[in-house]
């Protein structure tokens, strides 16, 4: 017997009630209190004085009522995006970046006082200074680190000596922001002393009021001969199951790579079945309407979907018609931050991961939450630039992460994980395609298969393997 069913079977005995057994499931899957709030209501029904047990069909009466939900979309960049062109359109990127990134730093009350690089560079004296930059270049050295930092005004060079701030600097990311405690010494040279980022507060997240699950799934590759079709037919199947927790979903969030996409990398059409985009949309489409219309989807594009590649990226174009007979299906940019329930989820496709791995010291693709901590961390999903993943030179940085998610998704590396950071859930939602050649050859064994589901009352996780 669990614990927590025993203490559901003592609750009903003081109350005059037996319950049985076979009620003990649901303890695994629903909070305590919500259990005991459901007895209660139960008890309140049962006016038969010699009714005193409490069957799996009491129960069921209760759990099957429908879940009240409620969504919003918050931002998403479809609307707003207005590119600019070459040297001042990323200027004006950038220095929208800059902006916002400070704003958000000097909330914090310590740091009302910011200098900016041309006073540190006019500097006499040996005071300590605060400066605000955006890291351009590190440097690592036998006995420091060096890191080149610049803002609007200038840029400077400032040498990291302690071992411990050494540790953070080593996990700065290329053009994020940070602040930066300094002195000048004798010589001239900047010495940091401190490094602080824009990080997210610990804090206690959103949640639903009531038992709402939430799947979230990513990269199907339709079109690919590594698309895992049977095993997602049967979790379309499982949703219309009478499983708890499977009449307990209202929500599908599909975080890129619908489709396999056309001409992506070389020797590609050797990998497909479906030789055009148009066959893989209308396949996707086909598949997803199966899907209980009860049950709302949202879906944002990935680097193998088509409309543009750059970030941020716009929802799928609109003169792919095949979407429109499914009214549950809600097609929304990459990123896109959403409410569920009053919980904020925010989702990205992730490829700017690669950039993080490749340029990172000790961060590897089997661990994908643990770069979605640095772009926590940082409040910018992509703050690399010009490595693999193209940043469109936007008047307005859509990638700041201005509003703290309750939920943080990412998909594009195929390998399921979940972790928590300072009261935000970080889930990457593996895939629906096998190992392909490519992914053998350099070593990536994904997770696919998987349903990764969420209840946005308990903020429990669930994994539902079809493989």
């Amino acid at each position: 017997m669990s614990e927590a069913f025993e203490d559901v079977l003592n609750y009903a005995l003081e109350n005059g009630f037996q319950i049985q057994p076979n009620v003990s499931k649901w303890c695994e899957i629903i909070d305590v209190n919500e259990i005991k709030n459901i007895i209660q209501k139960i008890i309140n029904k049962k006016t038969d004085k010699n009714d005193i047990v409490i069957t799996e069909n009491d129960f069921n009466e209760w759990i099957n009522k429908t879940t009240n939900t409620k969504y919003n979309i918050l931002l998403d960049p479809t609307s707003r995006i207005t590119s600019g062109e070459g040297i001042n359109g990323y200027y004006s990127l950038f220095k929208d970046r800059f902006v916002k990134l400070k704003k958000i730093i000097m909330q914090r009350p310590e740091f009302k006082k910011i200098n900016t690089i041309s006073d540190v560079l006019s500097e006499k004296s040996n005071n300590i200074m605060y400066v605000c930059g955006l890291l351009l270049k590190r440097d690592t050295e036998k006995k420091f680190i060096k890191l080149i930092i610049d803002d609007l005004t200038n840029s400077i060079e400032v040498l990291v000596f302690d071992e411990k701030i050494k540790n953070i600097a080593g996990m700065l990311l290329l053009d994020q922001l940070a602040i930066f405690k300094i002195q000048v010494n004798d010589s001239r040279n900047i010495i940091c002393k401190e490094i602080i980022l824009p990080d997210i507060p610990e804090r206690k997240p959103n949640r639903s009021k009531n038992d709402t699950y939430v799947v979230f799934i990513s990269d199907l590759h339709i079109g690919s001969k590594y698309f895992m079709e049977k095993e997602f037919n049967e979790f379309i199947s499982w949703l219309s199951s009478e499983d708890y927790i499977a009449t307990k979903i209202a929500f599908i969030i599909i975080v890129g790579d619908l489709v396999d996409g056309i001409g992506i990398y070389p020797g590609q059409n050797d990998e497909l079945n479906l030789d055009t985009i148009d066959k893989q949309l209308h396949k996707t489409a086909y598949i997803l309407s199966k899907i209980p219309k009860r049950i709302k989807i949202f879906v944002i594009p990935g680097n193998h979907d088509p409309g543009r590649r750059a970030l941020p990226q716009p929802a799928i174009p609109g003169k792919f018609k095949f979407f429109n007979n499914n009214e549950n299906i809600s097609l929304i940019g990459n990123p896109s931050l959403i409410s569920l329930n009053d919980v904020k989820v925010l989702i990205y496709h992730g490829q700017s991961i690669d950039d993080v791995v490749k340029t990172t010291p000790g961060i590897h693709y089997d661990k994908p939450t643990t770069v979605m901590k640095l772009l926590l961390r940082s409040r910018h999903l992509s703050p690399i630039y010009g490595n693999r993943t193209p940043i469109a030179p936007e008047y307005n940085d859509m990638l700041v992460i201005d509003n703290i998610p309750d939920i943080f998704v990412t998909g594009h590396v195929h390998i399921l994980d979940y972790n928590s950071y300072r009261g935000t859930l970080l889930i990457n939602s593996g895939t629906w395609q096998k190992q392909t050649p490519f992914q053998s050859s350099v070593g990536i064994t994904p997770t696919p298969g998987t349903a990764l589901i969420v209840n946005l009352k308990t903020f429990k996780v669930y994994q539902n393997n079809f493989s």
